[in-house]
């Protein structure tokens, strides 16, 4: 599920490295509680590599248009979200016009809407946010730590921010459609000629919407620059266009058919934006009692279909739209919060020292062995990179927020995100913020770790 600019980079800089052995650490991996909101996503990362001009996603009615299976007709009110990705290429290299990328709204109402923009941040792969190398582990306070445009993106509305280039809120007049975006994905003067973009945006509105991502290519002024398409240009490319190209693999089917898994990429409209669990020892419980000393627990993270961990859990969004050619659910759950709280408990006559992790083993369906598996040394890809929130009370009682930026590559076990001395008897919430990274690869873990005693 690596992005095909992160994938083309790797390819380009990253020497091999040698074969790792796996180790099997015995844990528990239960079931994540809770579940997705029914707050609808709009989800435009197919095709991610956009070479001619079309419509990415529309669900606007087919009504009067050229192309009624390009619409997917899908009516937006209240709370949703829009996530989009996709990346532009000179094709031939000597093409080295900007691919703009547009996300227009209709209002198809009598009334005017206002769209509130509550969050929302778009970046591209260069200059903006670059696949650069960073620690596995580091702390990230002032937000300025991040390696990709989904890393920046995510690492930007987890803090509650609105990029300045958006404005609080836009009002659609009755019939009438605005630019949400309207942004270029330059290459020129890029080596190779290739760029990516990622948008993220919470949004409210008090009125029924219609929405569309679409390409086009820069057009041209009087003086040879280039201009951004206007907003009767747009919807010029929404009646009568189609589908951009070329298409990603088309996946295969979620009950099995034998054949390697194809997930394929996101082109609809997903069904959740947040994902919120209390983690107790039972349904009815207050609080989550910590391991044995030298135990372990997990609860899967972004488990996925042929990557539940043994928990039989499929945590990745539904569709309630779809392009028949994209992915049938939205694996990976790019862009969704996770907000969980874990209401420590020590039931034990005596101190104990208990860690909280996230962790990327390696993805299985079914355990092939009483644990989770990871490399000595972990392989070459990195299949987790974003920023993670901590909420809790140290040791001296006092209230803290701790924002860490992880990368961990395919199979590495991960370092504490925060560490507690928990006297006998003692109970401290922990709570555990991210929203999960567009340029990651899932299944991951979140681990509760109990030292063991020294003797």
């Amino acid at each position: 599920m690596l992005p095909l600019l992160l994938n083309f980079l790797l390819a380009q800089t990253t020497p091999p490295t040698p074969p790792s052995e796996e180790v099997v650490q015995p844990q528990d991996v239960r079931p994540l509680p809770g579940r997705l909101d029914a707050v609808p996503v709009f989800n435009s990362n197919s095709p991610e590599l956009v070479l001619q001009e079309g419509i990415l996603l529309s669900t606007f009615p087919a009504d009067g248009r050229k192309v009624p299976t390009a619409h997917l007709n899908f009516p937006f009110r209240g709370r949703f979200d829009v996530f989009a990705h996709h990346v532009a290429r000179a094709e031939p290299p000597e093409d080295l016009r900007s691919l703009y990328l547009g996300i227009i709204l209709h209002n198809p109402t009598s009334s005017p809407v206002t769209v509130n923009i509550l969050q929302a941040a778009s970046y591209l792969s260069q200059p903006d946010a670059p696949f650069v190398q960073l620690p596995s582990f580091t702390q990230n306070i002032s937000g300025t730590v991040f390696a990709g445009p989904g890393d920046r993106v995510t690492n930007d509305v987890l803090r509650g921010r609105r990029q300045e280039i958006f404005p609080a809120q836009i009002v659609i007049p009755p019939g009438q459609s605005q630019m949400l975006l309207n942004l270029p994905i330059p290459v020129k003067g890029l080596t190779p000629p290739l760029n990516g973009r990622s948008t993220l945006m919470r949004l409210r509105s008090n009125g029924t919407v219609y929405a569309a991502s679409l390409a086009m290519f820069a057009r041209t002024n009087p003086d040879g620059s280039e201009r951004a398409p206007t907003v009767e240009e747009w919807q010029n490319l929404l009646n009568n266009g189609d589908l951009a190209t070329p298409r990603d693999k088309t996946p295969t089917p979620l009950e099995g058919t034998g054949k390697p898994q194809i997930y394929g990429r996101v082109a609809g409209v997903a069904s959740g934006s947040q994902w919120r669990a209390l983690l107790v020892d039972s349904p009815k419980g207050k609080y989550l009692t910590i391991p044995e000393p030298g135990q372990v627990f997990s609860y899967g993270l972004s488990t996925l279909h042929g990557g539940s961990l043994g928990t039989g859990q499929i945590q990745s969004a539904s569709m309630l739209v779809r392009y028949p050619d994209t992915a049938y659910r939205a694996h990976g759950n790019y862009g969704i919060q996770y907000n969980l709280k874990l209401p420590l408990y020590n039931n034990s006559q005596k101190s104990q020292t208990v860690s909280v992790s996230i962790q990327t083993p390696l993805k299985e369906d079914q355990l092939v062995k009483p644990g989770l598996r990871f490399f000595n040394t972990p392989a070459r890809q990195v299949f987790f990179r974003g920023t993670v929130r901590v909420r809790y009370k140290d040791d001296q009682g006092k209230a803290q927020t701790q924002f860490t930026h992880l990368v961990q590559k395919r199979g590495q076990p991960g370092e504490p995100l925060v560490s507690l001395n928990m006297p006998a008897g003692d109970r401290r919430l922990v709570e555990v913020d991210f929203l999960y990274p567009p340029d990651a690869t899932p299944p991951q873990v979140l681990t509760v770790t109990t030292q063991a005693q020294s003797r």
